[in-house]
C-alpha cells in the first residue's frame, strides 16, 4: 500500500497569514460558536467557542515561491479558517493513517507538476480520497495534488506521495 502524505499549512506560513494574509489583510478572530469549521492548520473541524479566522491563502504561489517556479495563470487565492491563535497542528499529518481528513463529503482532487502546472483535476465521491490519490500519484508527472471543497473551491490541503 502506498503512503500519501497529508500536509496542513505549516507553522510559518499560519504565523505570517495571522498576521496578514495573502490578500494583505488582517486577521480578524471570531468565536466560532457553532463549530464545524474546517480548520486548515490542524486539520480538523473546529468546536463551539474556538477562536478562529477566516484568511485569505493562496497555495500554489506559496508553493511555487519555494520551488523556484512560476504558478502563471493558476495562481488563485481563496478563503481558509485557521484557528486565531497557534495550535498543536495535525494529530496525524504525515500518513494518511485512518483515512483522509475531511472525507465525507464531495471533493475534487487536483493534480500538479513539478513546474506547478495542473494536470488535470478529478471529482472524488465520499471515502474515496485514497483512491483518488492512488490514482494521481500513479502519474509519474504528478508531484503533489490538493483537495478542495466541492461546494465553495476552497482548499483543504495538499498531498504528496510517500
Amino acid at each position: 500500500m502506498t503512503t500519501h502524505l497529508v500536509h496542513a499549512i505549516g507553522p510559518a506560513v499560519l504565523k505570517e497569514l495571522r498576521s496578514t494574509d495573502d490578500a494583505g489583510r488582517r486577521m480578524v478572530p471570531v468565536t466560532d460558536d457553532e463549530g464545524g469549521a474546517p480548520l486548515r492548520c490542524c486539520l480538523r473541524r473546529s468546536r463551539p467557542g474556538e477562536r478562529i479566522a477566516l484568511v485569505s491563502y493562496a497555495p500554489l504561489r506559496r508553493w511555487a515561491a519555494g520551488a523556484g517556479v512560476d504558478p502563471g495563470a493558476y495562481d488563485e487565492q481563496g478563503p481558509v479558517f485557521v484557528h486565531a491563535e497557534e495550535c498543536d497542528g495535525p494529530a496525524g499529518d504525515g500518513p494518511a493513517g485512518d483515512g483522509p481528513p475531511f472525507d465525507g463529503a464531495h471533493r475534487v482532487v487536483r493534480r500538479y507538476s513539478a513546474d506547478g502546472r495542473i494536470l488535470g483535476g478529478r471529482l472524488v465521491e465520499p471515502g474515496d480520497l485514497e483512491a483518488a490519490f492512488a490514482q494521481a500519484f500513479a502519474d509519474p508527472a504528478v508531484e503533489f495534488v490538493q483537495v478542495r471543497a466541492v461546494e465553495y473551491g476552497c482548499f483543504l490541503y495538499e498531498v504528496r506521495g510517500g
